[in-house]
């Protein structure tokens, strides 16, 4: 009996032993790793081990040129971005790209807690910052589509293709309604009519994947696997409402006003779970956006219960104070007090960090309040697979540029023109052109130009003028392809009066394609909204003496009325993007004109502001004008 008991002790001894050892891995098991676990148990599980510096690092998003695998796992990084142009190299190759942001990567996941990075950039019509990516036109065309289905699917090709170069998230789609064309950015915005724009952003459907039936509202939405990508529905908000068209202006609005104009396109982003939204530079009624709380906390996140992280805009936070930046700490506490979640700090992270960290040890700014802030941002990245998947590859590189997202494109254009003349009183129509002319005249500054074609937004910020950015088809090229082969097409960027008085019995007829150079934001602002030399003078000088088919590429609409009795026809083109093939497949009858004008087209900058309601509406074409035709096969086919 001596002996059993002392066996006895000894078992338990042995067994007190083992559940020792044991203890400490179960008392490990990491809730947030397992997929398995509740979303909002792995969300919580995650934040009670969190420190309060790898918590600011959840909220703090840093510029590519200063996000090396050192810096992000030294400061807890929780997001990078791609500026406008910040590129790996030099017609980067999606292989480049995926190699770049899994070093980051790898700098995250090598913390204590292994949080993934979250890569973002800007897609707003297409890769743009990507060499051979698939340039798609711009809102203030695809407006004129009045095509939501179209919208999701370049929603869902852009998503691929961004992609393609290991990247989860965009900050896309711009949401705005432009109510002023004066306004820079107005071409981001697909309509001055807040009803358009919604429907439009069924783009944000494409991009994330279709959310579930019964979904919970407000929740942000991500399809399984990795074809799709987080969306930022963007600028919140009333940007597109500033007096003057003002960029980072002030919008003089009454709350129901910003209501019925500028919130519905918000509604619908969240009705389709969008996961982030990026809070404008922009002021309302003298109020700072990104110091809003009412607008940010109780609106957005309290009445909408909109459950994804808010996004700064770029430096956003260092715009509170005049001038700029000019107490720093107090611009951190009013943006985070407001309710803004995630902080994008190109360059000034590390004060940032020391700011927000100073400010939450003293109690300006209470632990809850960033709690909230990282539990949202741990929602997208858990909602999205991030922890699943955080390593991008190379198996969707040829996505980028592929075929089928430029046809998709090419659609996009035929659907976007707008037909604003054809043919003069008394006189047949001049569209569709006859493709068997025996010669023709291609003119103007726009005619074989991509970067023109494309403008801002593409490959570098502003965009530039040229052939040597990126590939694709430029008008010139479309036309080229679209007439007979015994056609002889002459191409003049710049004819002059001469040039004409010796050639005029020589064409048939003519294009001109004019319009304006590429800009972004702030750089498009202009007062004036001439068409830019020598567009005019190749209008008077080609027009006056054979007739001739005008295509304006801009955008936003321009001052016209001067040219209108000397041109034939006019076409709206806006900015088509990489497949200039597009405008030539409806000015030769492949196809008819459907566009429908997404904006009223002025007479004079004078009557601006000026948007369909109005008591005083006198436009030179109304908010809805499209002149439609029919295919040439079909024509033919009722004669």
């Amino acid at each position: 009996m001596a002996f059993l008991g002392s066996y006895r002790a000894s078992v338990l001894l042995l067994l007190t032993c083992a559940s020792c050892i044991l203890m400490p891995a179960a008392a490990d098991y990491a809730k947030y790793k397992d997929p398995k676990q509740p979303l909002n148990r792995r969300i919580s599980d995650l934040l009670a081990r969190m420190t309060v510096a790898e918590k600011i690092g959840q909220m703090s998003q840093i510029e590519r040129e200063n996000a090396t695998a050192d810096v992000v796992k030294e400061f807890f990084i929780g997001s990078v971005l791609s500026g406008g142009g910040s590129v790996p190299a030099t017609n980067a190759t999606p292989e480049a790209w995926v190699r770049m942001v899994n070093e980051m990567q790898r700098g995250a996941l090598s913390t204590r807690l292994g949080i993934p990075m979250l890569y973002g950039i800007d897609a707003v019509h297409g890769h743009g910052n990507v060499y051979r990516a698939t340039i798609f036109p711009h809102n203030v065309g695809l407006g004129c589509t009045r095509d939501p289905e179209l919208a999701k699917k370049i929603g869902a090709a852009v998503a691929l293709e961004v992609r393609a170069t290991g990247i989860p998230y965009v900050f896309a789609p711009c949401v705005a309604v432009c109510r002023d064309p004066r306004w820079g950015r107005c071409y981001e915005s697909f309509s001055e009519d807040p009803k358009l724009v919604q429907q439009m952003a069924s783009v944000i459907s494409g991009l994330q994947g279709e959310i579930p039936a019964g979904g919970r509202r407000g929740a942000p939405y991500v399809a399984a696997g990795q074809r799709n990508v987080a969306a930022c529905s963007k600028h919140y908000v009333g940007d597109g409402g500033t007096a003057g068209g003002a960029n980072e202006g002030d919008t003089p609005a009454t709350f129901h006003d910003l209501l019925s104009v500028h919130m519905p396109p918000y509604y619908s982003a969240v009705a389709q779970g969008v996961s982030t939204v990026m809070v404008s530079f922009s002021s309302w009624n003298g109020a700072k956006m990104h110091a809003n709380r009412f607008l940010i906390t109780d609106f957005l996140k309290t009445t909408l219960r909109f459950r994804g992280f808010v996004i700064s805009d770029w430096g956003g936070i260092e715009r509170i104070t005049t001038p700029k930046g000019a107490d720093y700490m107090l611009s951190v506490k009013l943006a985070i007090m407001a309710g803004i979640d995630m902080i994008m700090i190109p360059y000034t992270y590390t004060e940032f960090i020391d700011d927000l960290s100073t400010l939450v040890h003293n109690g300006t700014i209470p632990m809850s309040r960033i709690d909230d802030a990282v539990r949202r941002i741990l929602r997208v990245k858990f909602t999205m697979g991030l922890f699943e998947n955080p390593y991008a590859d190379f198996s969707l590189a040829g996505e980028l540029g592929k075929q089928e997202h430029r046809d998709l494109a090419r659609e996009a254009v035929r659907k976007s023109l707008v037909l604003l003349k054809n043919g003069k009183a008394g006189e047949k129509p001049l569209l569709p052109l006859p493709k068997n002319a025996e010669s023709i005249l291609v003119a103007g500054s726009h005619a074989h130009d991509l970067g023109n074609q494309c403008g801002g937004w593409t490959i570098t910020w502003q965009g530039v003028a040229g052939n040597n950015l990126t590939t694709g088809t430029t008008i010139l090229d479309g036309i080229k392809h679209a007439v007979g082969h015994g056609t002889d097409v002459v191409y003049s960027e710049n004819p002059d009066a001469g040039f004409m008085r010796q050639n005029k019995a020589r064409f048939d007829y003519a294009v001109v394609v004019v319009g304006e150079p590429p800009y972004a934001e702030s750089f498009g602002d202009n007062l004036n909204l001439t068409v830019p030399a020598p567009g005019p003078r190749v209008i008077q000088d080609v027009c006056g003496s054979v007739r001739c088919a005008v295509v304006l590429v801009s955008g936003r609409p321009l001052v016209v009325e001067p040219y209108m009795d000397a041109v034939d026809a006019l076409v709206a083109a806006w900015l088509p993007g990489t497949e200039g093939q597009g405008v030539s497949d409806v000015l030769f009858g492949d196809y008819g004109f459907t566009g429908k004008q997404a904006r009223t087209w002025f007479r004079s900058v004078e009557q601006l502001p000026m948007n369909v309601g109005d008591a005083r509406y006198d436009p030179l074409f109304p908010f809805g004008f499209g002149l439609q035709t029919r295919a040439a096969a079909d024509m033919e086919a009722l004669n």
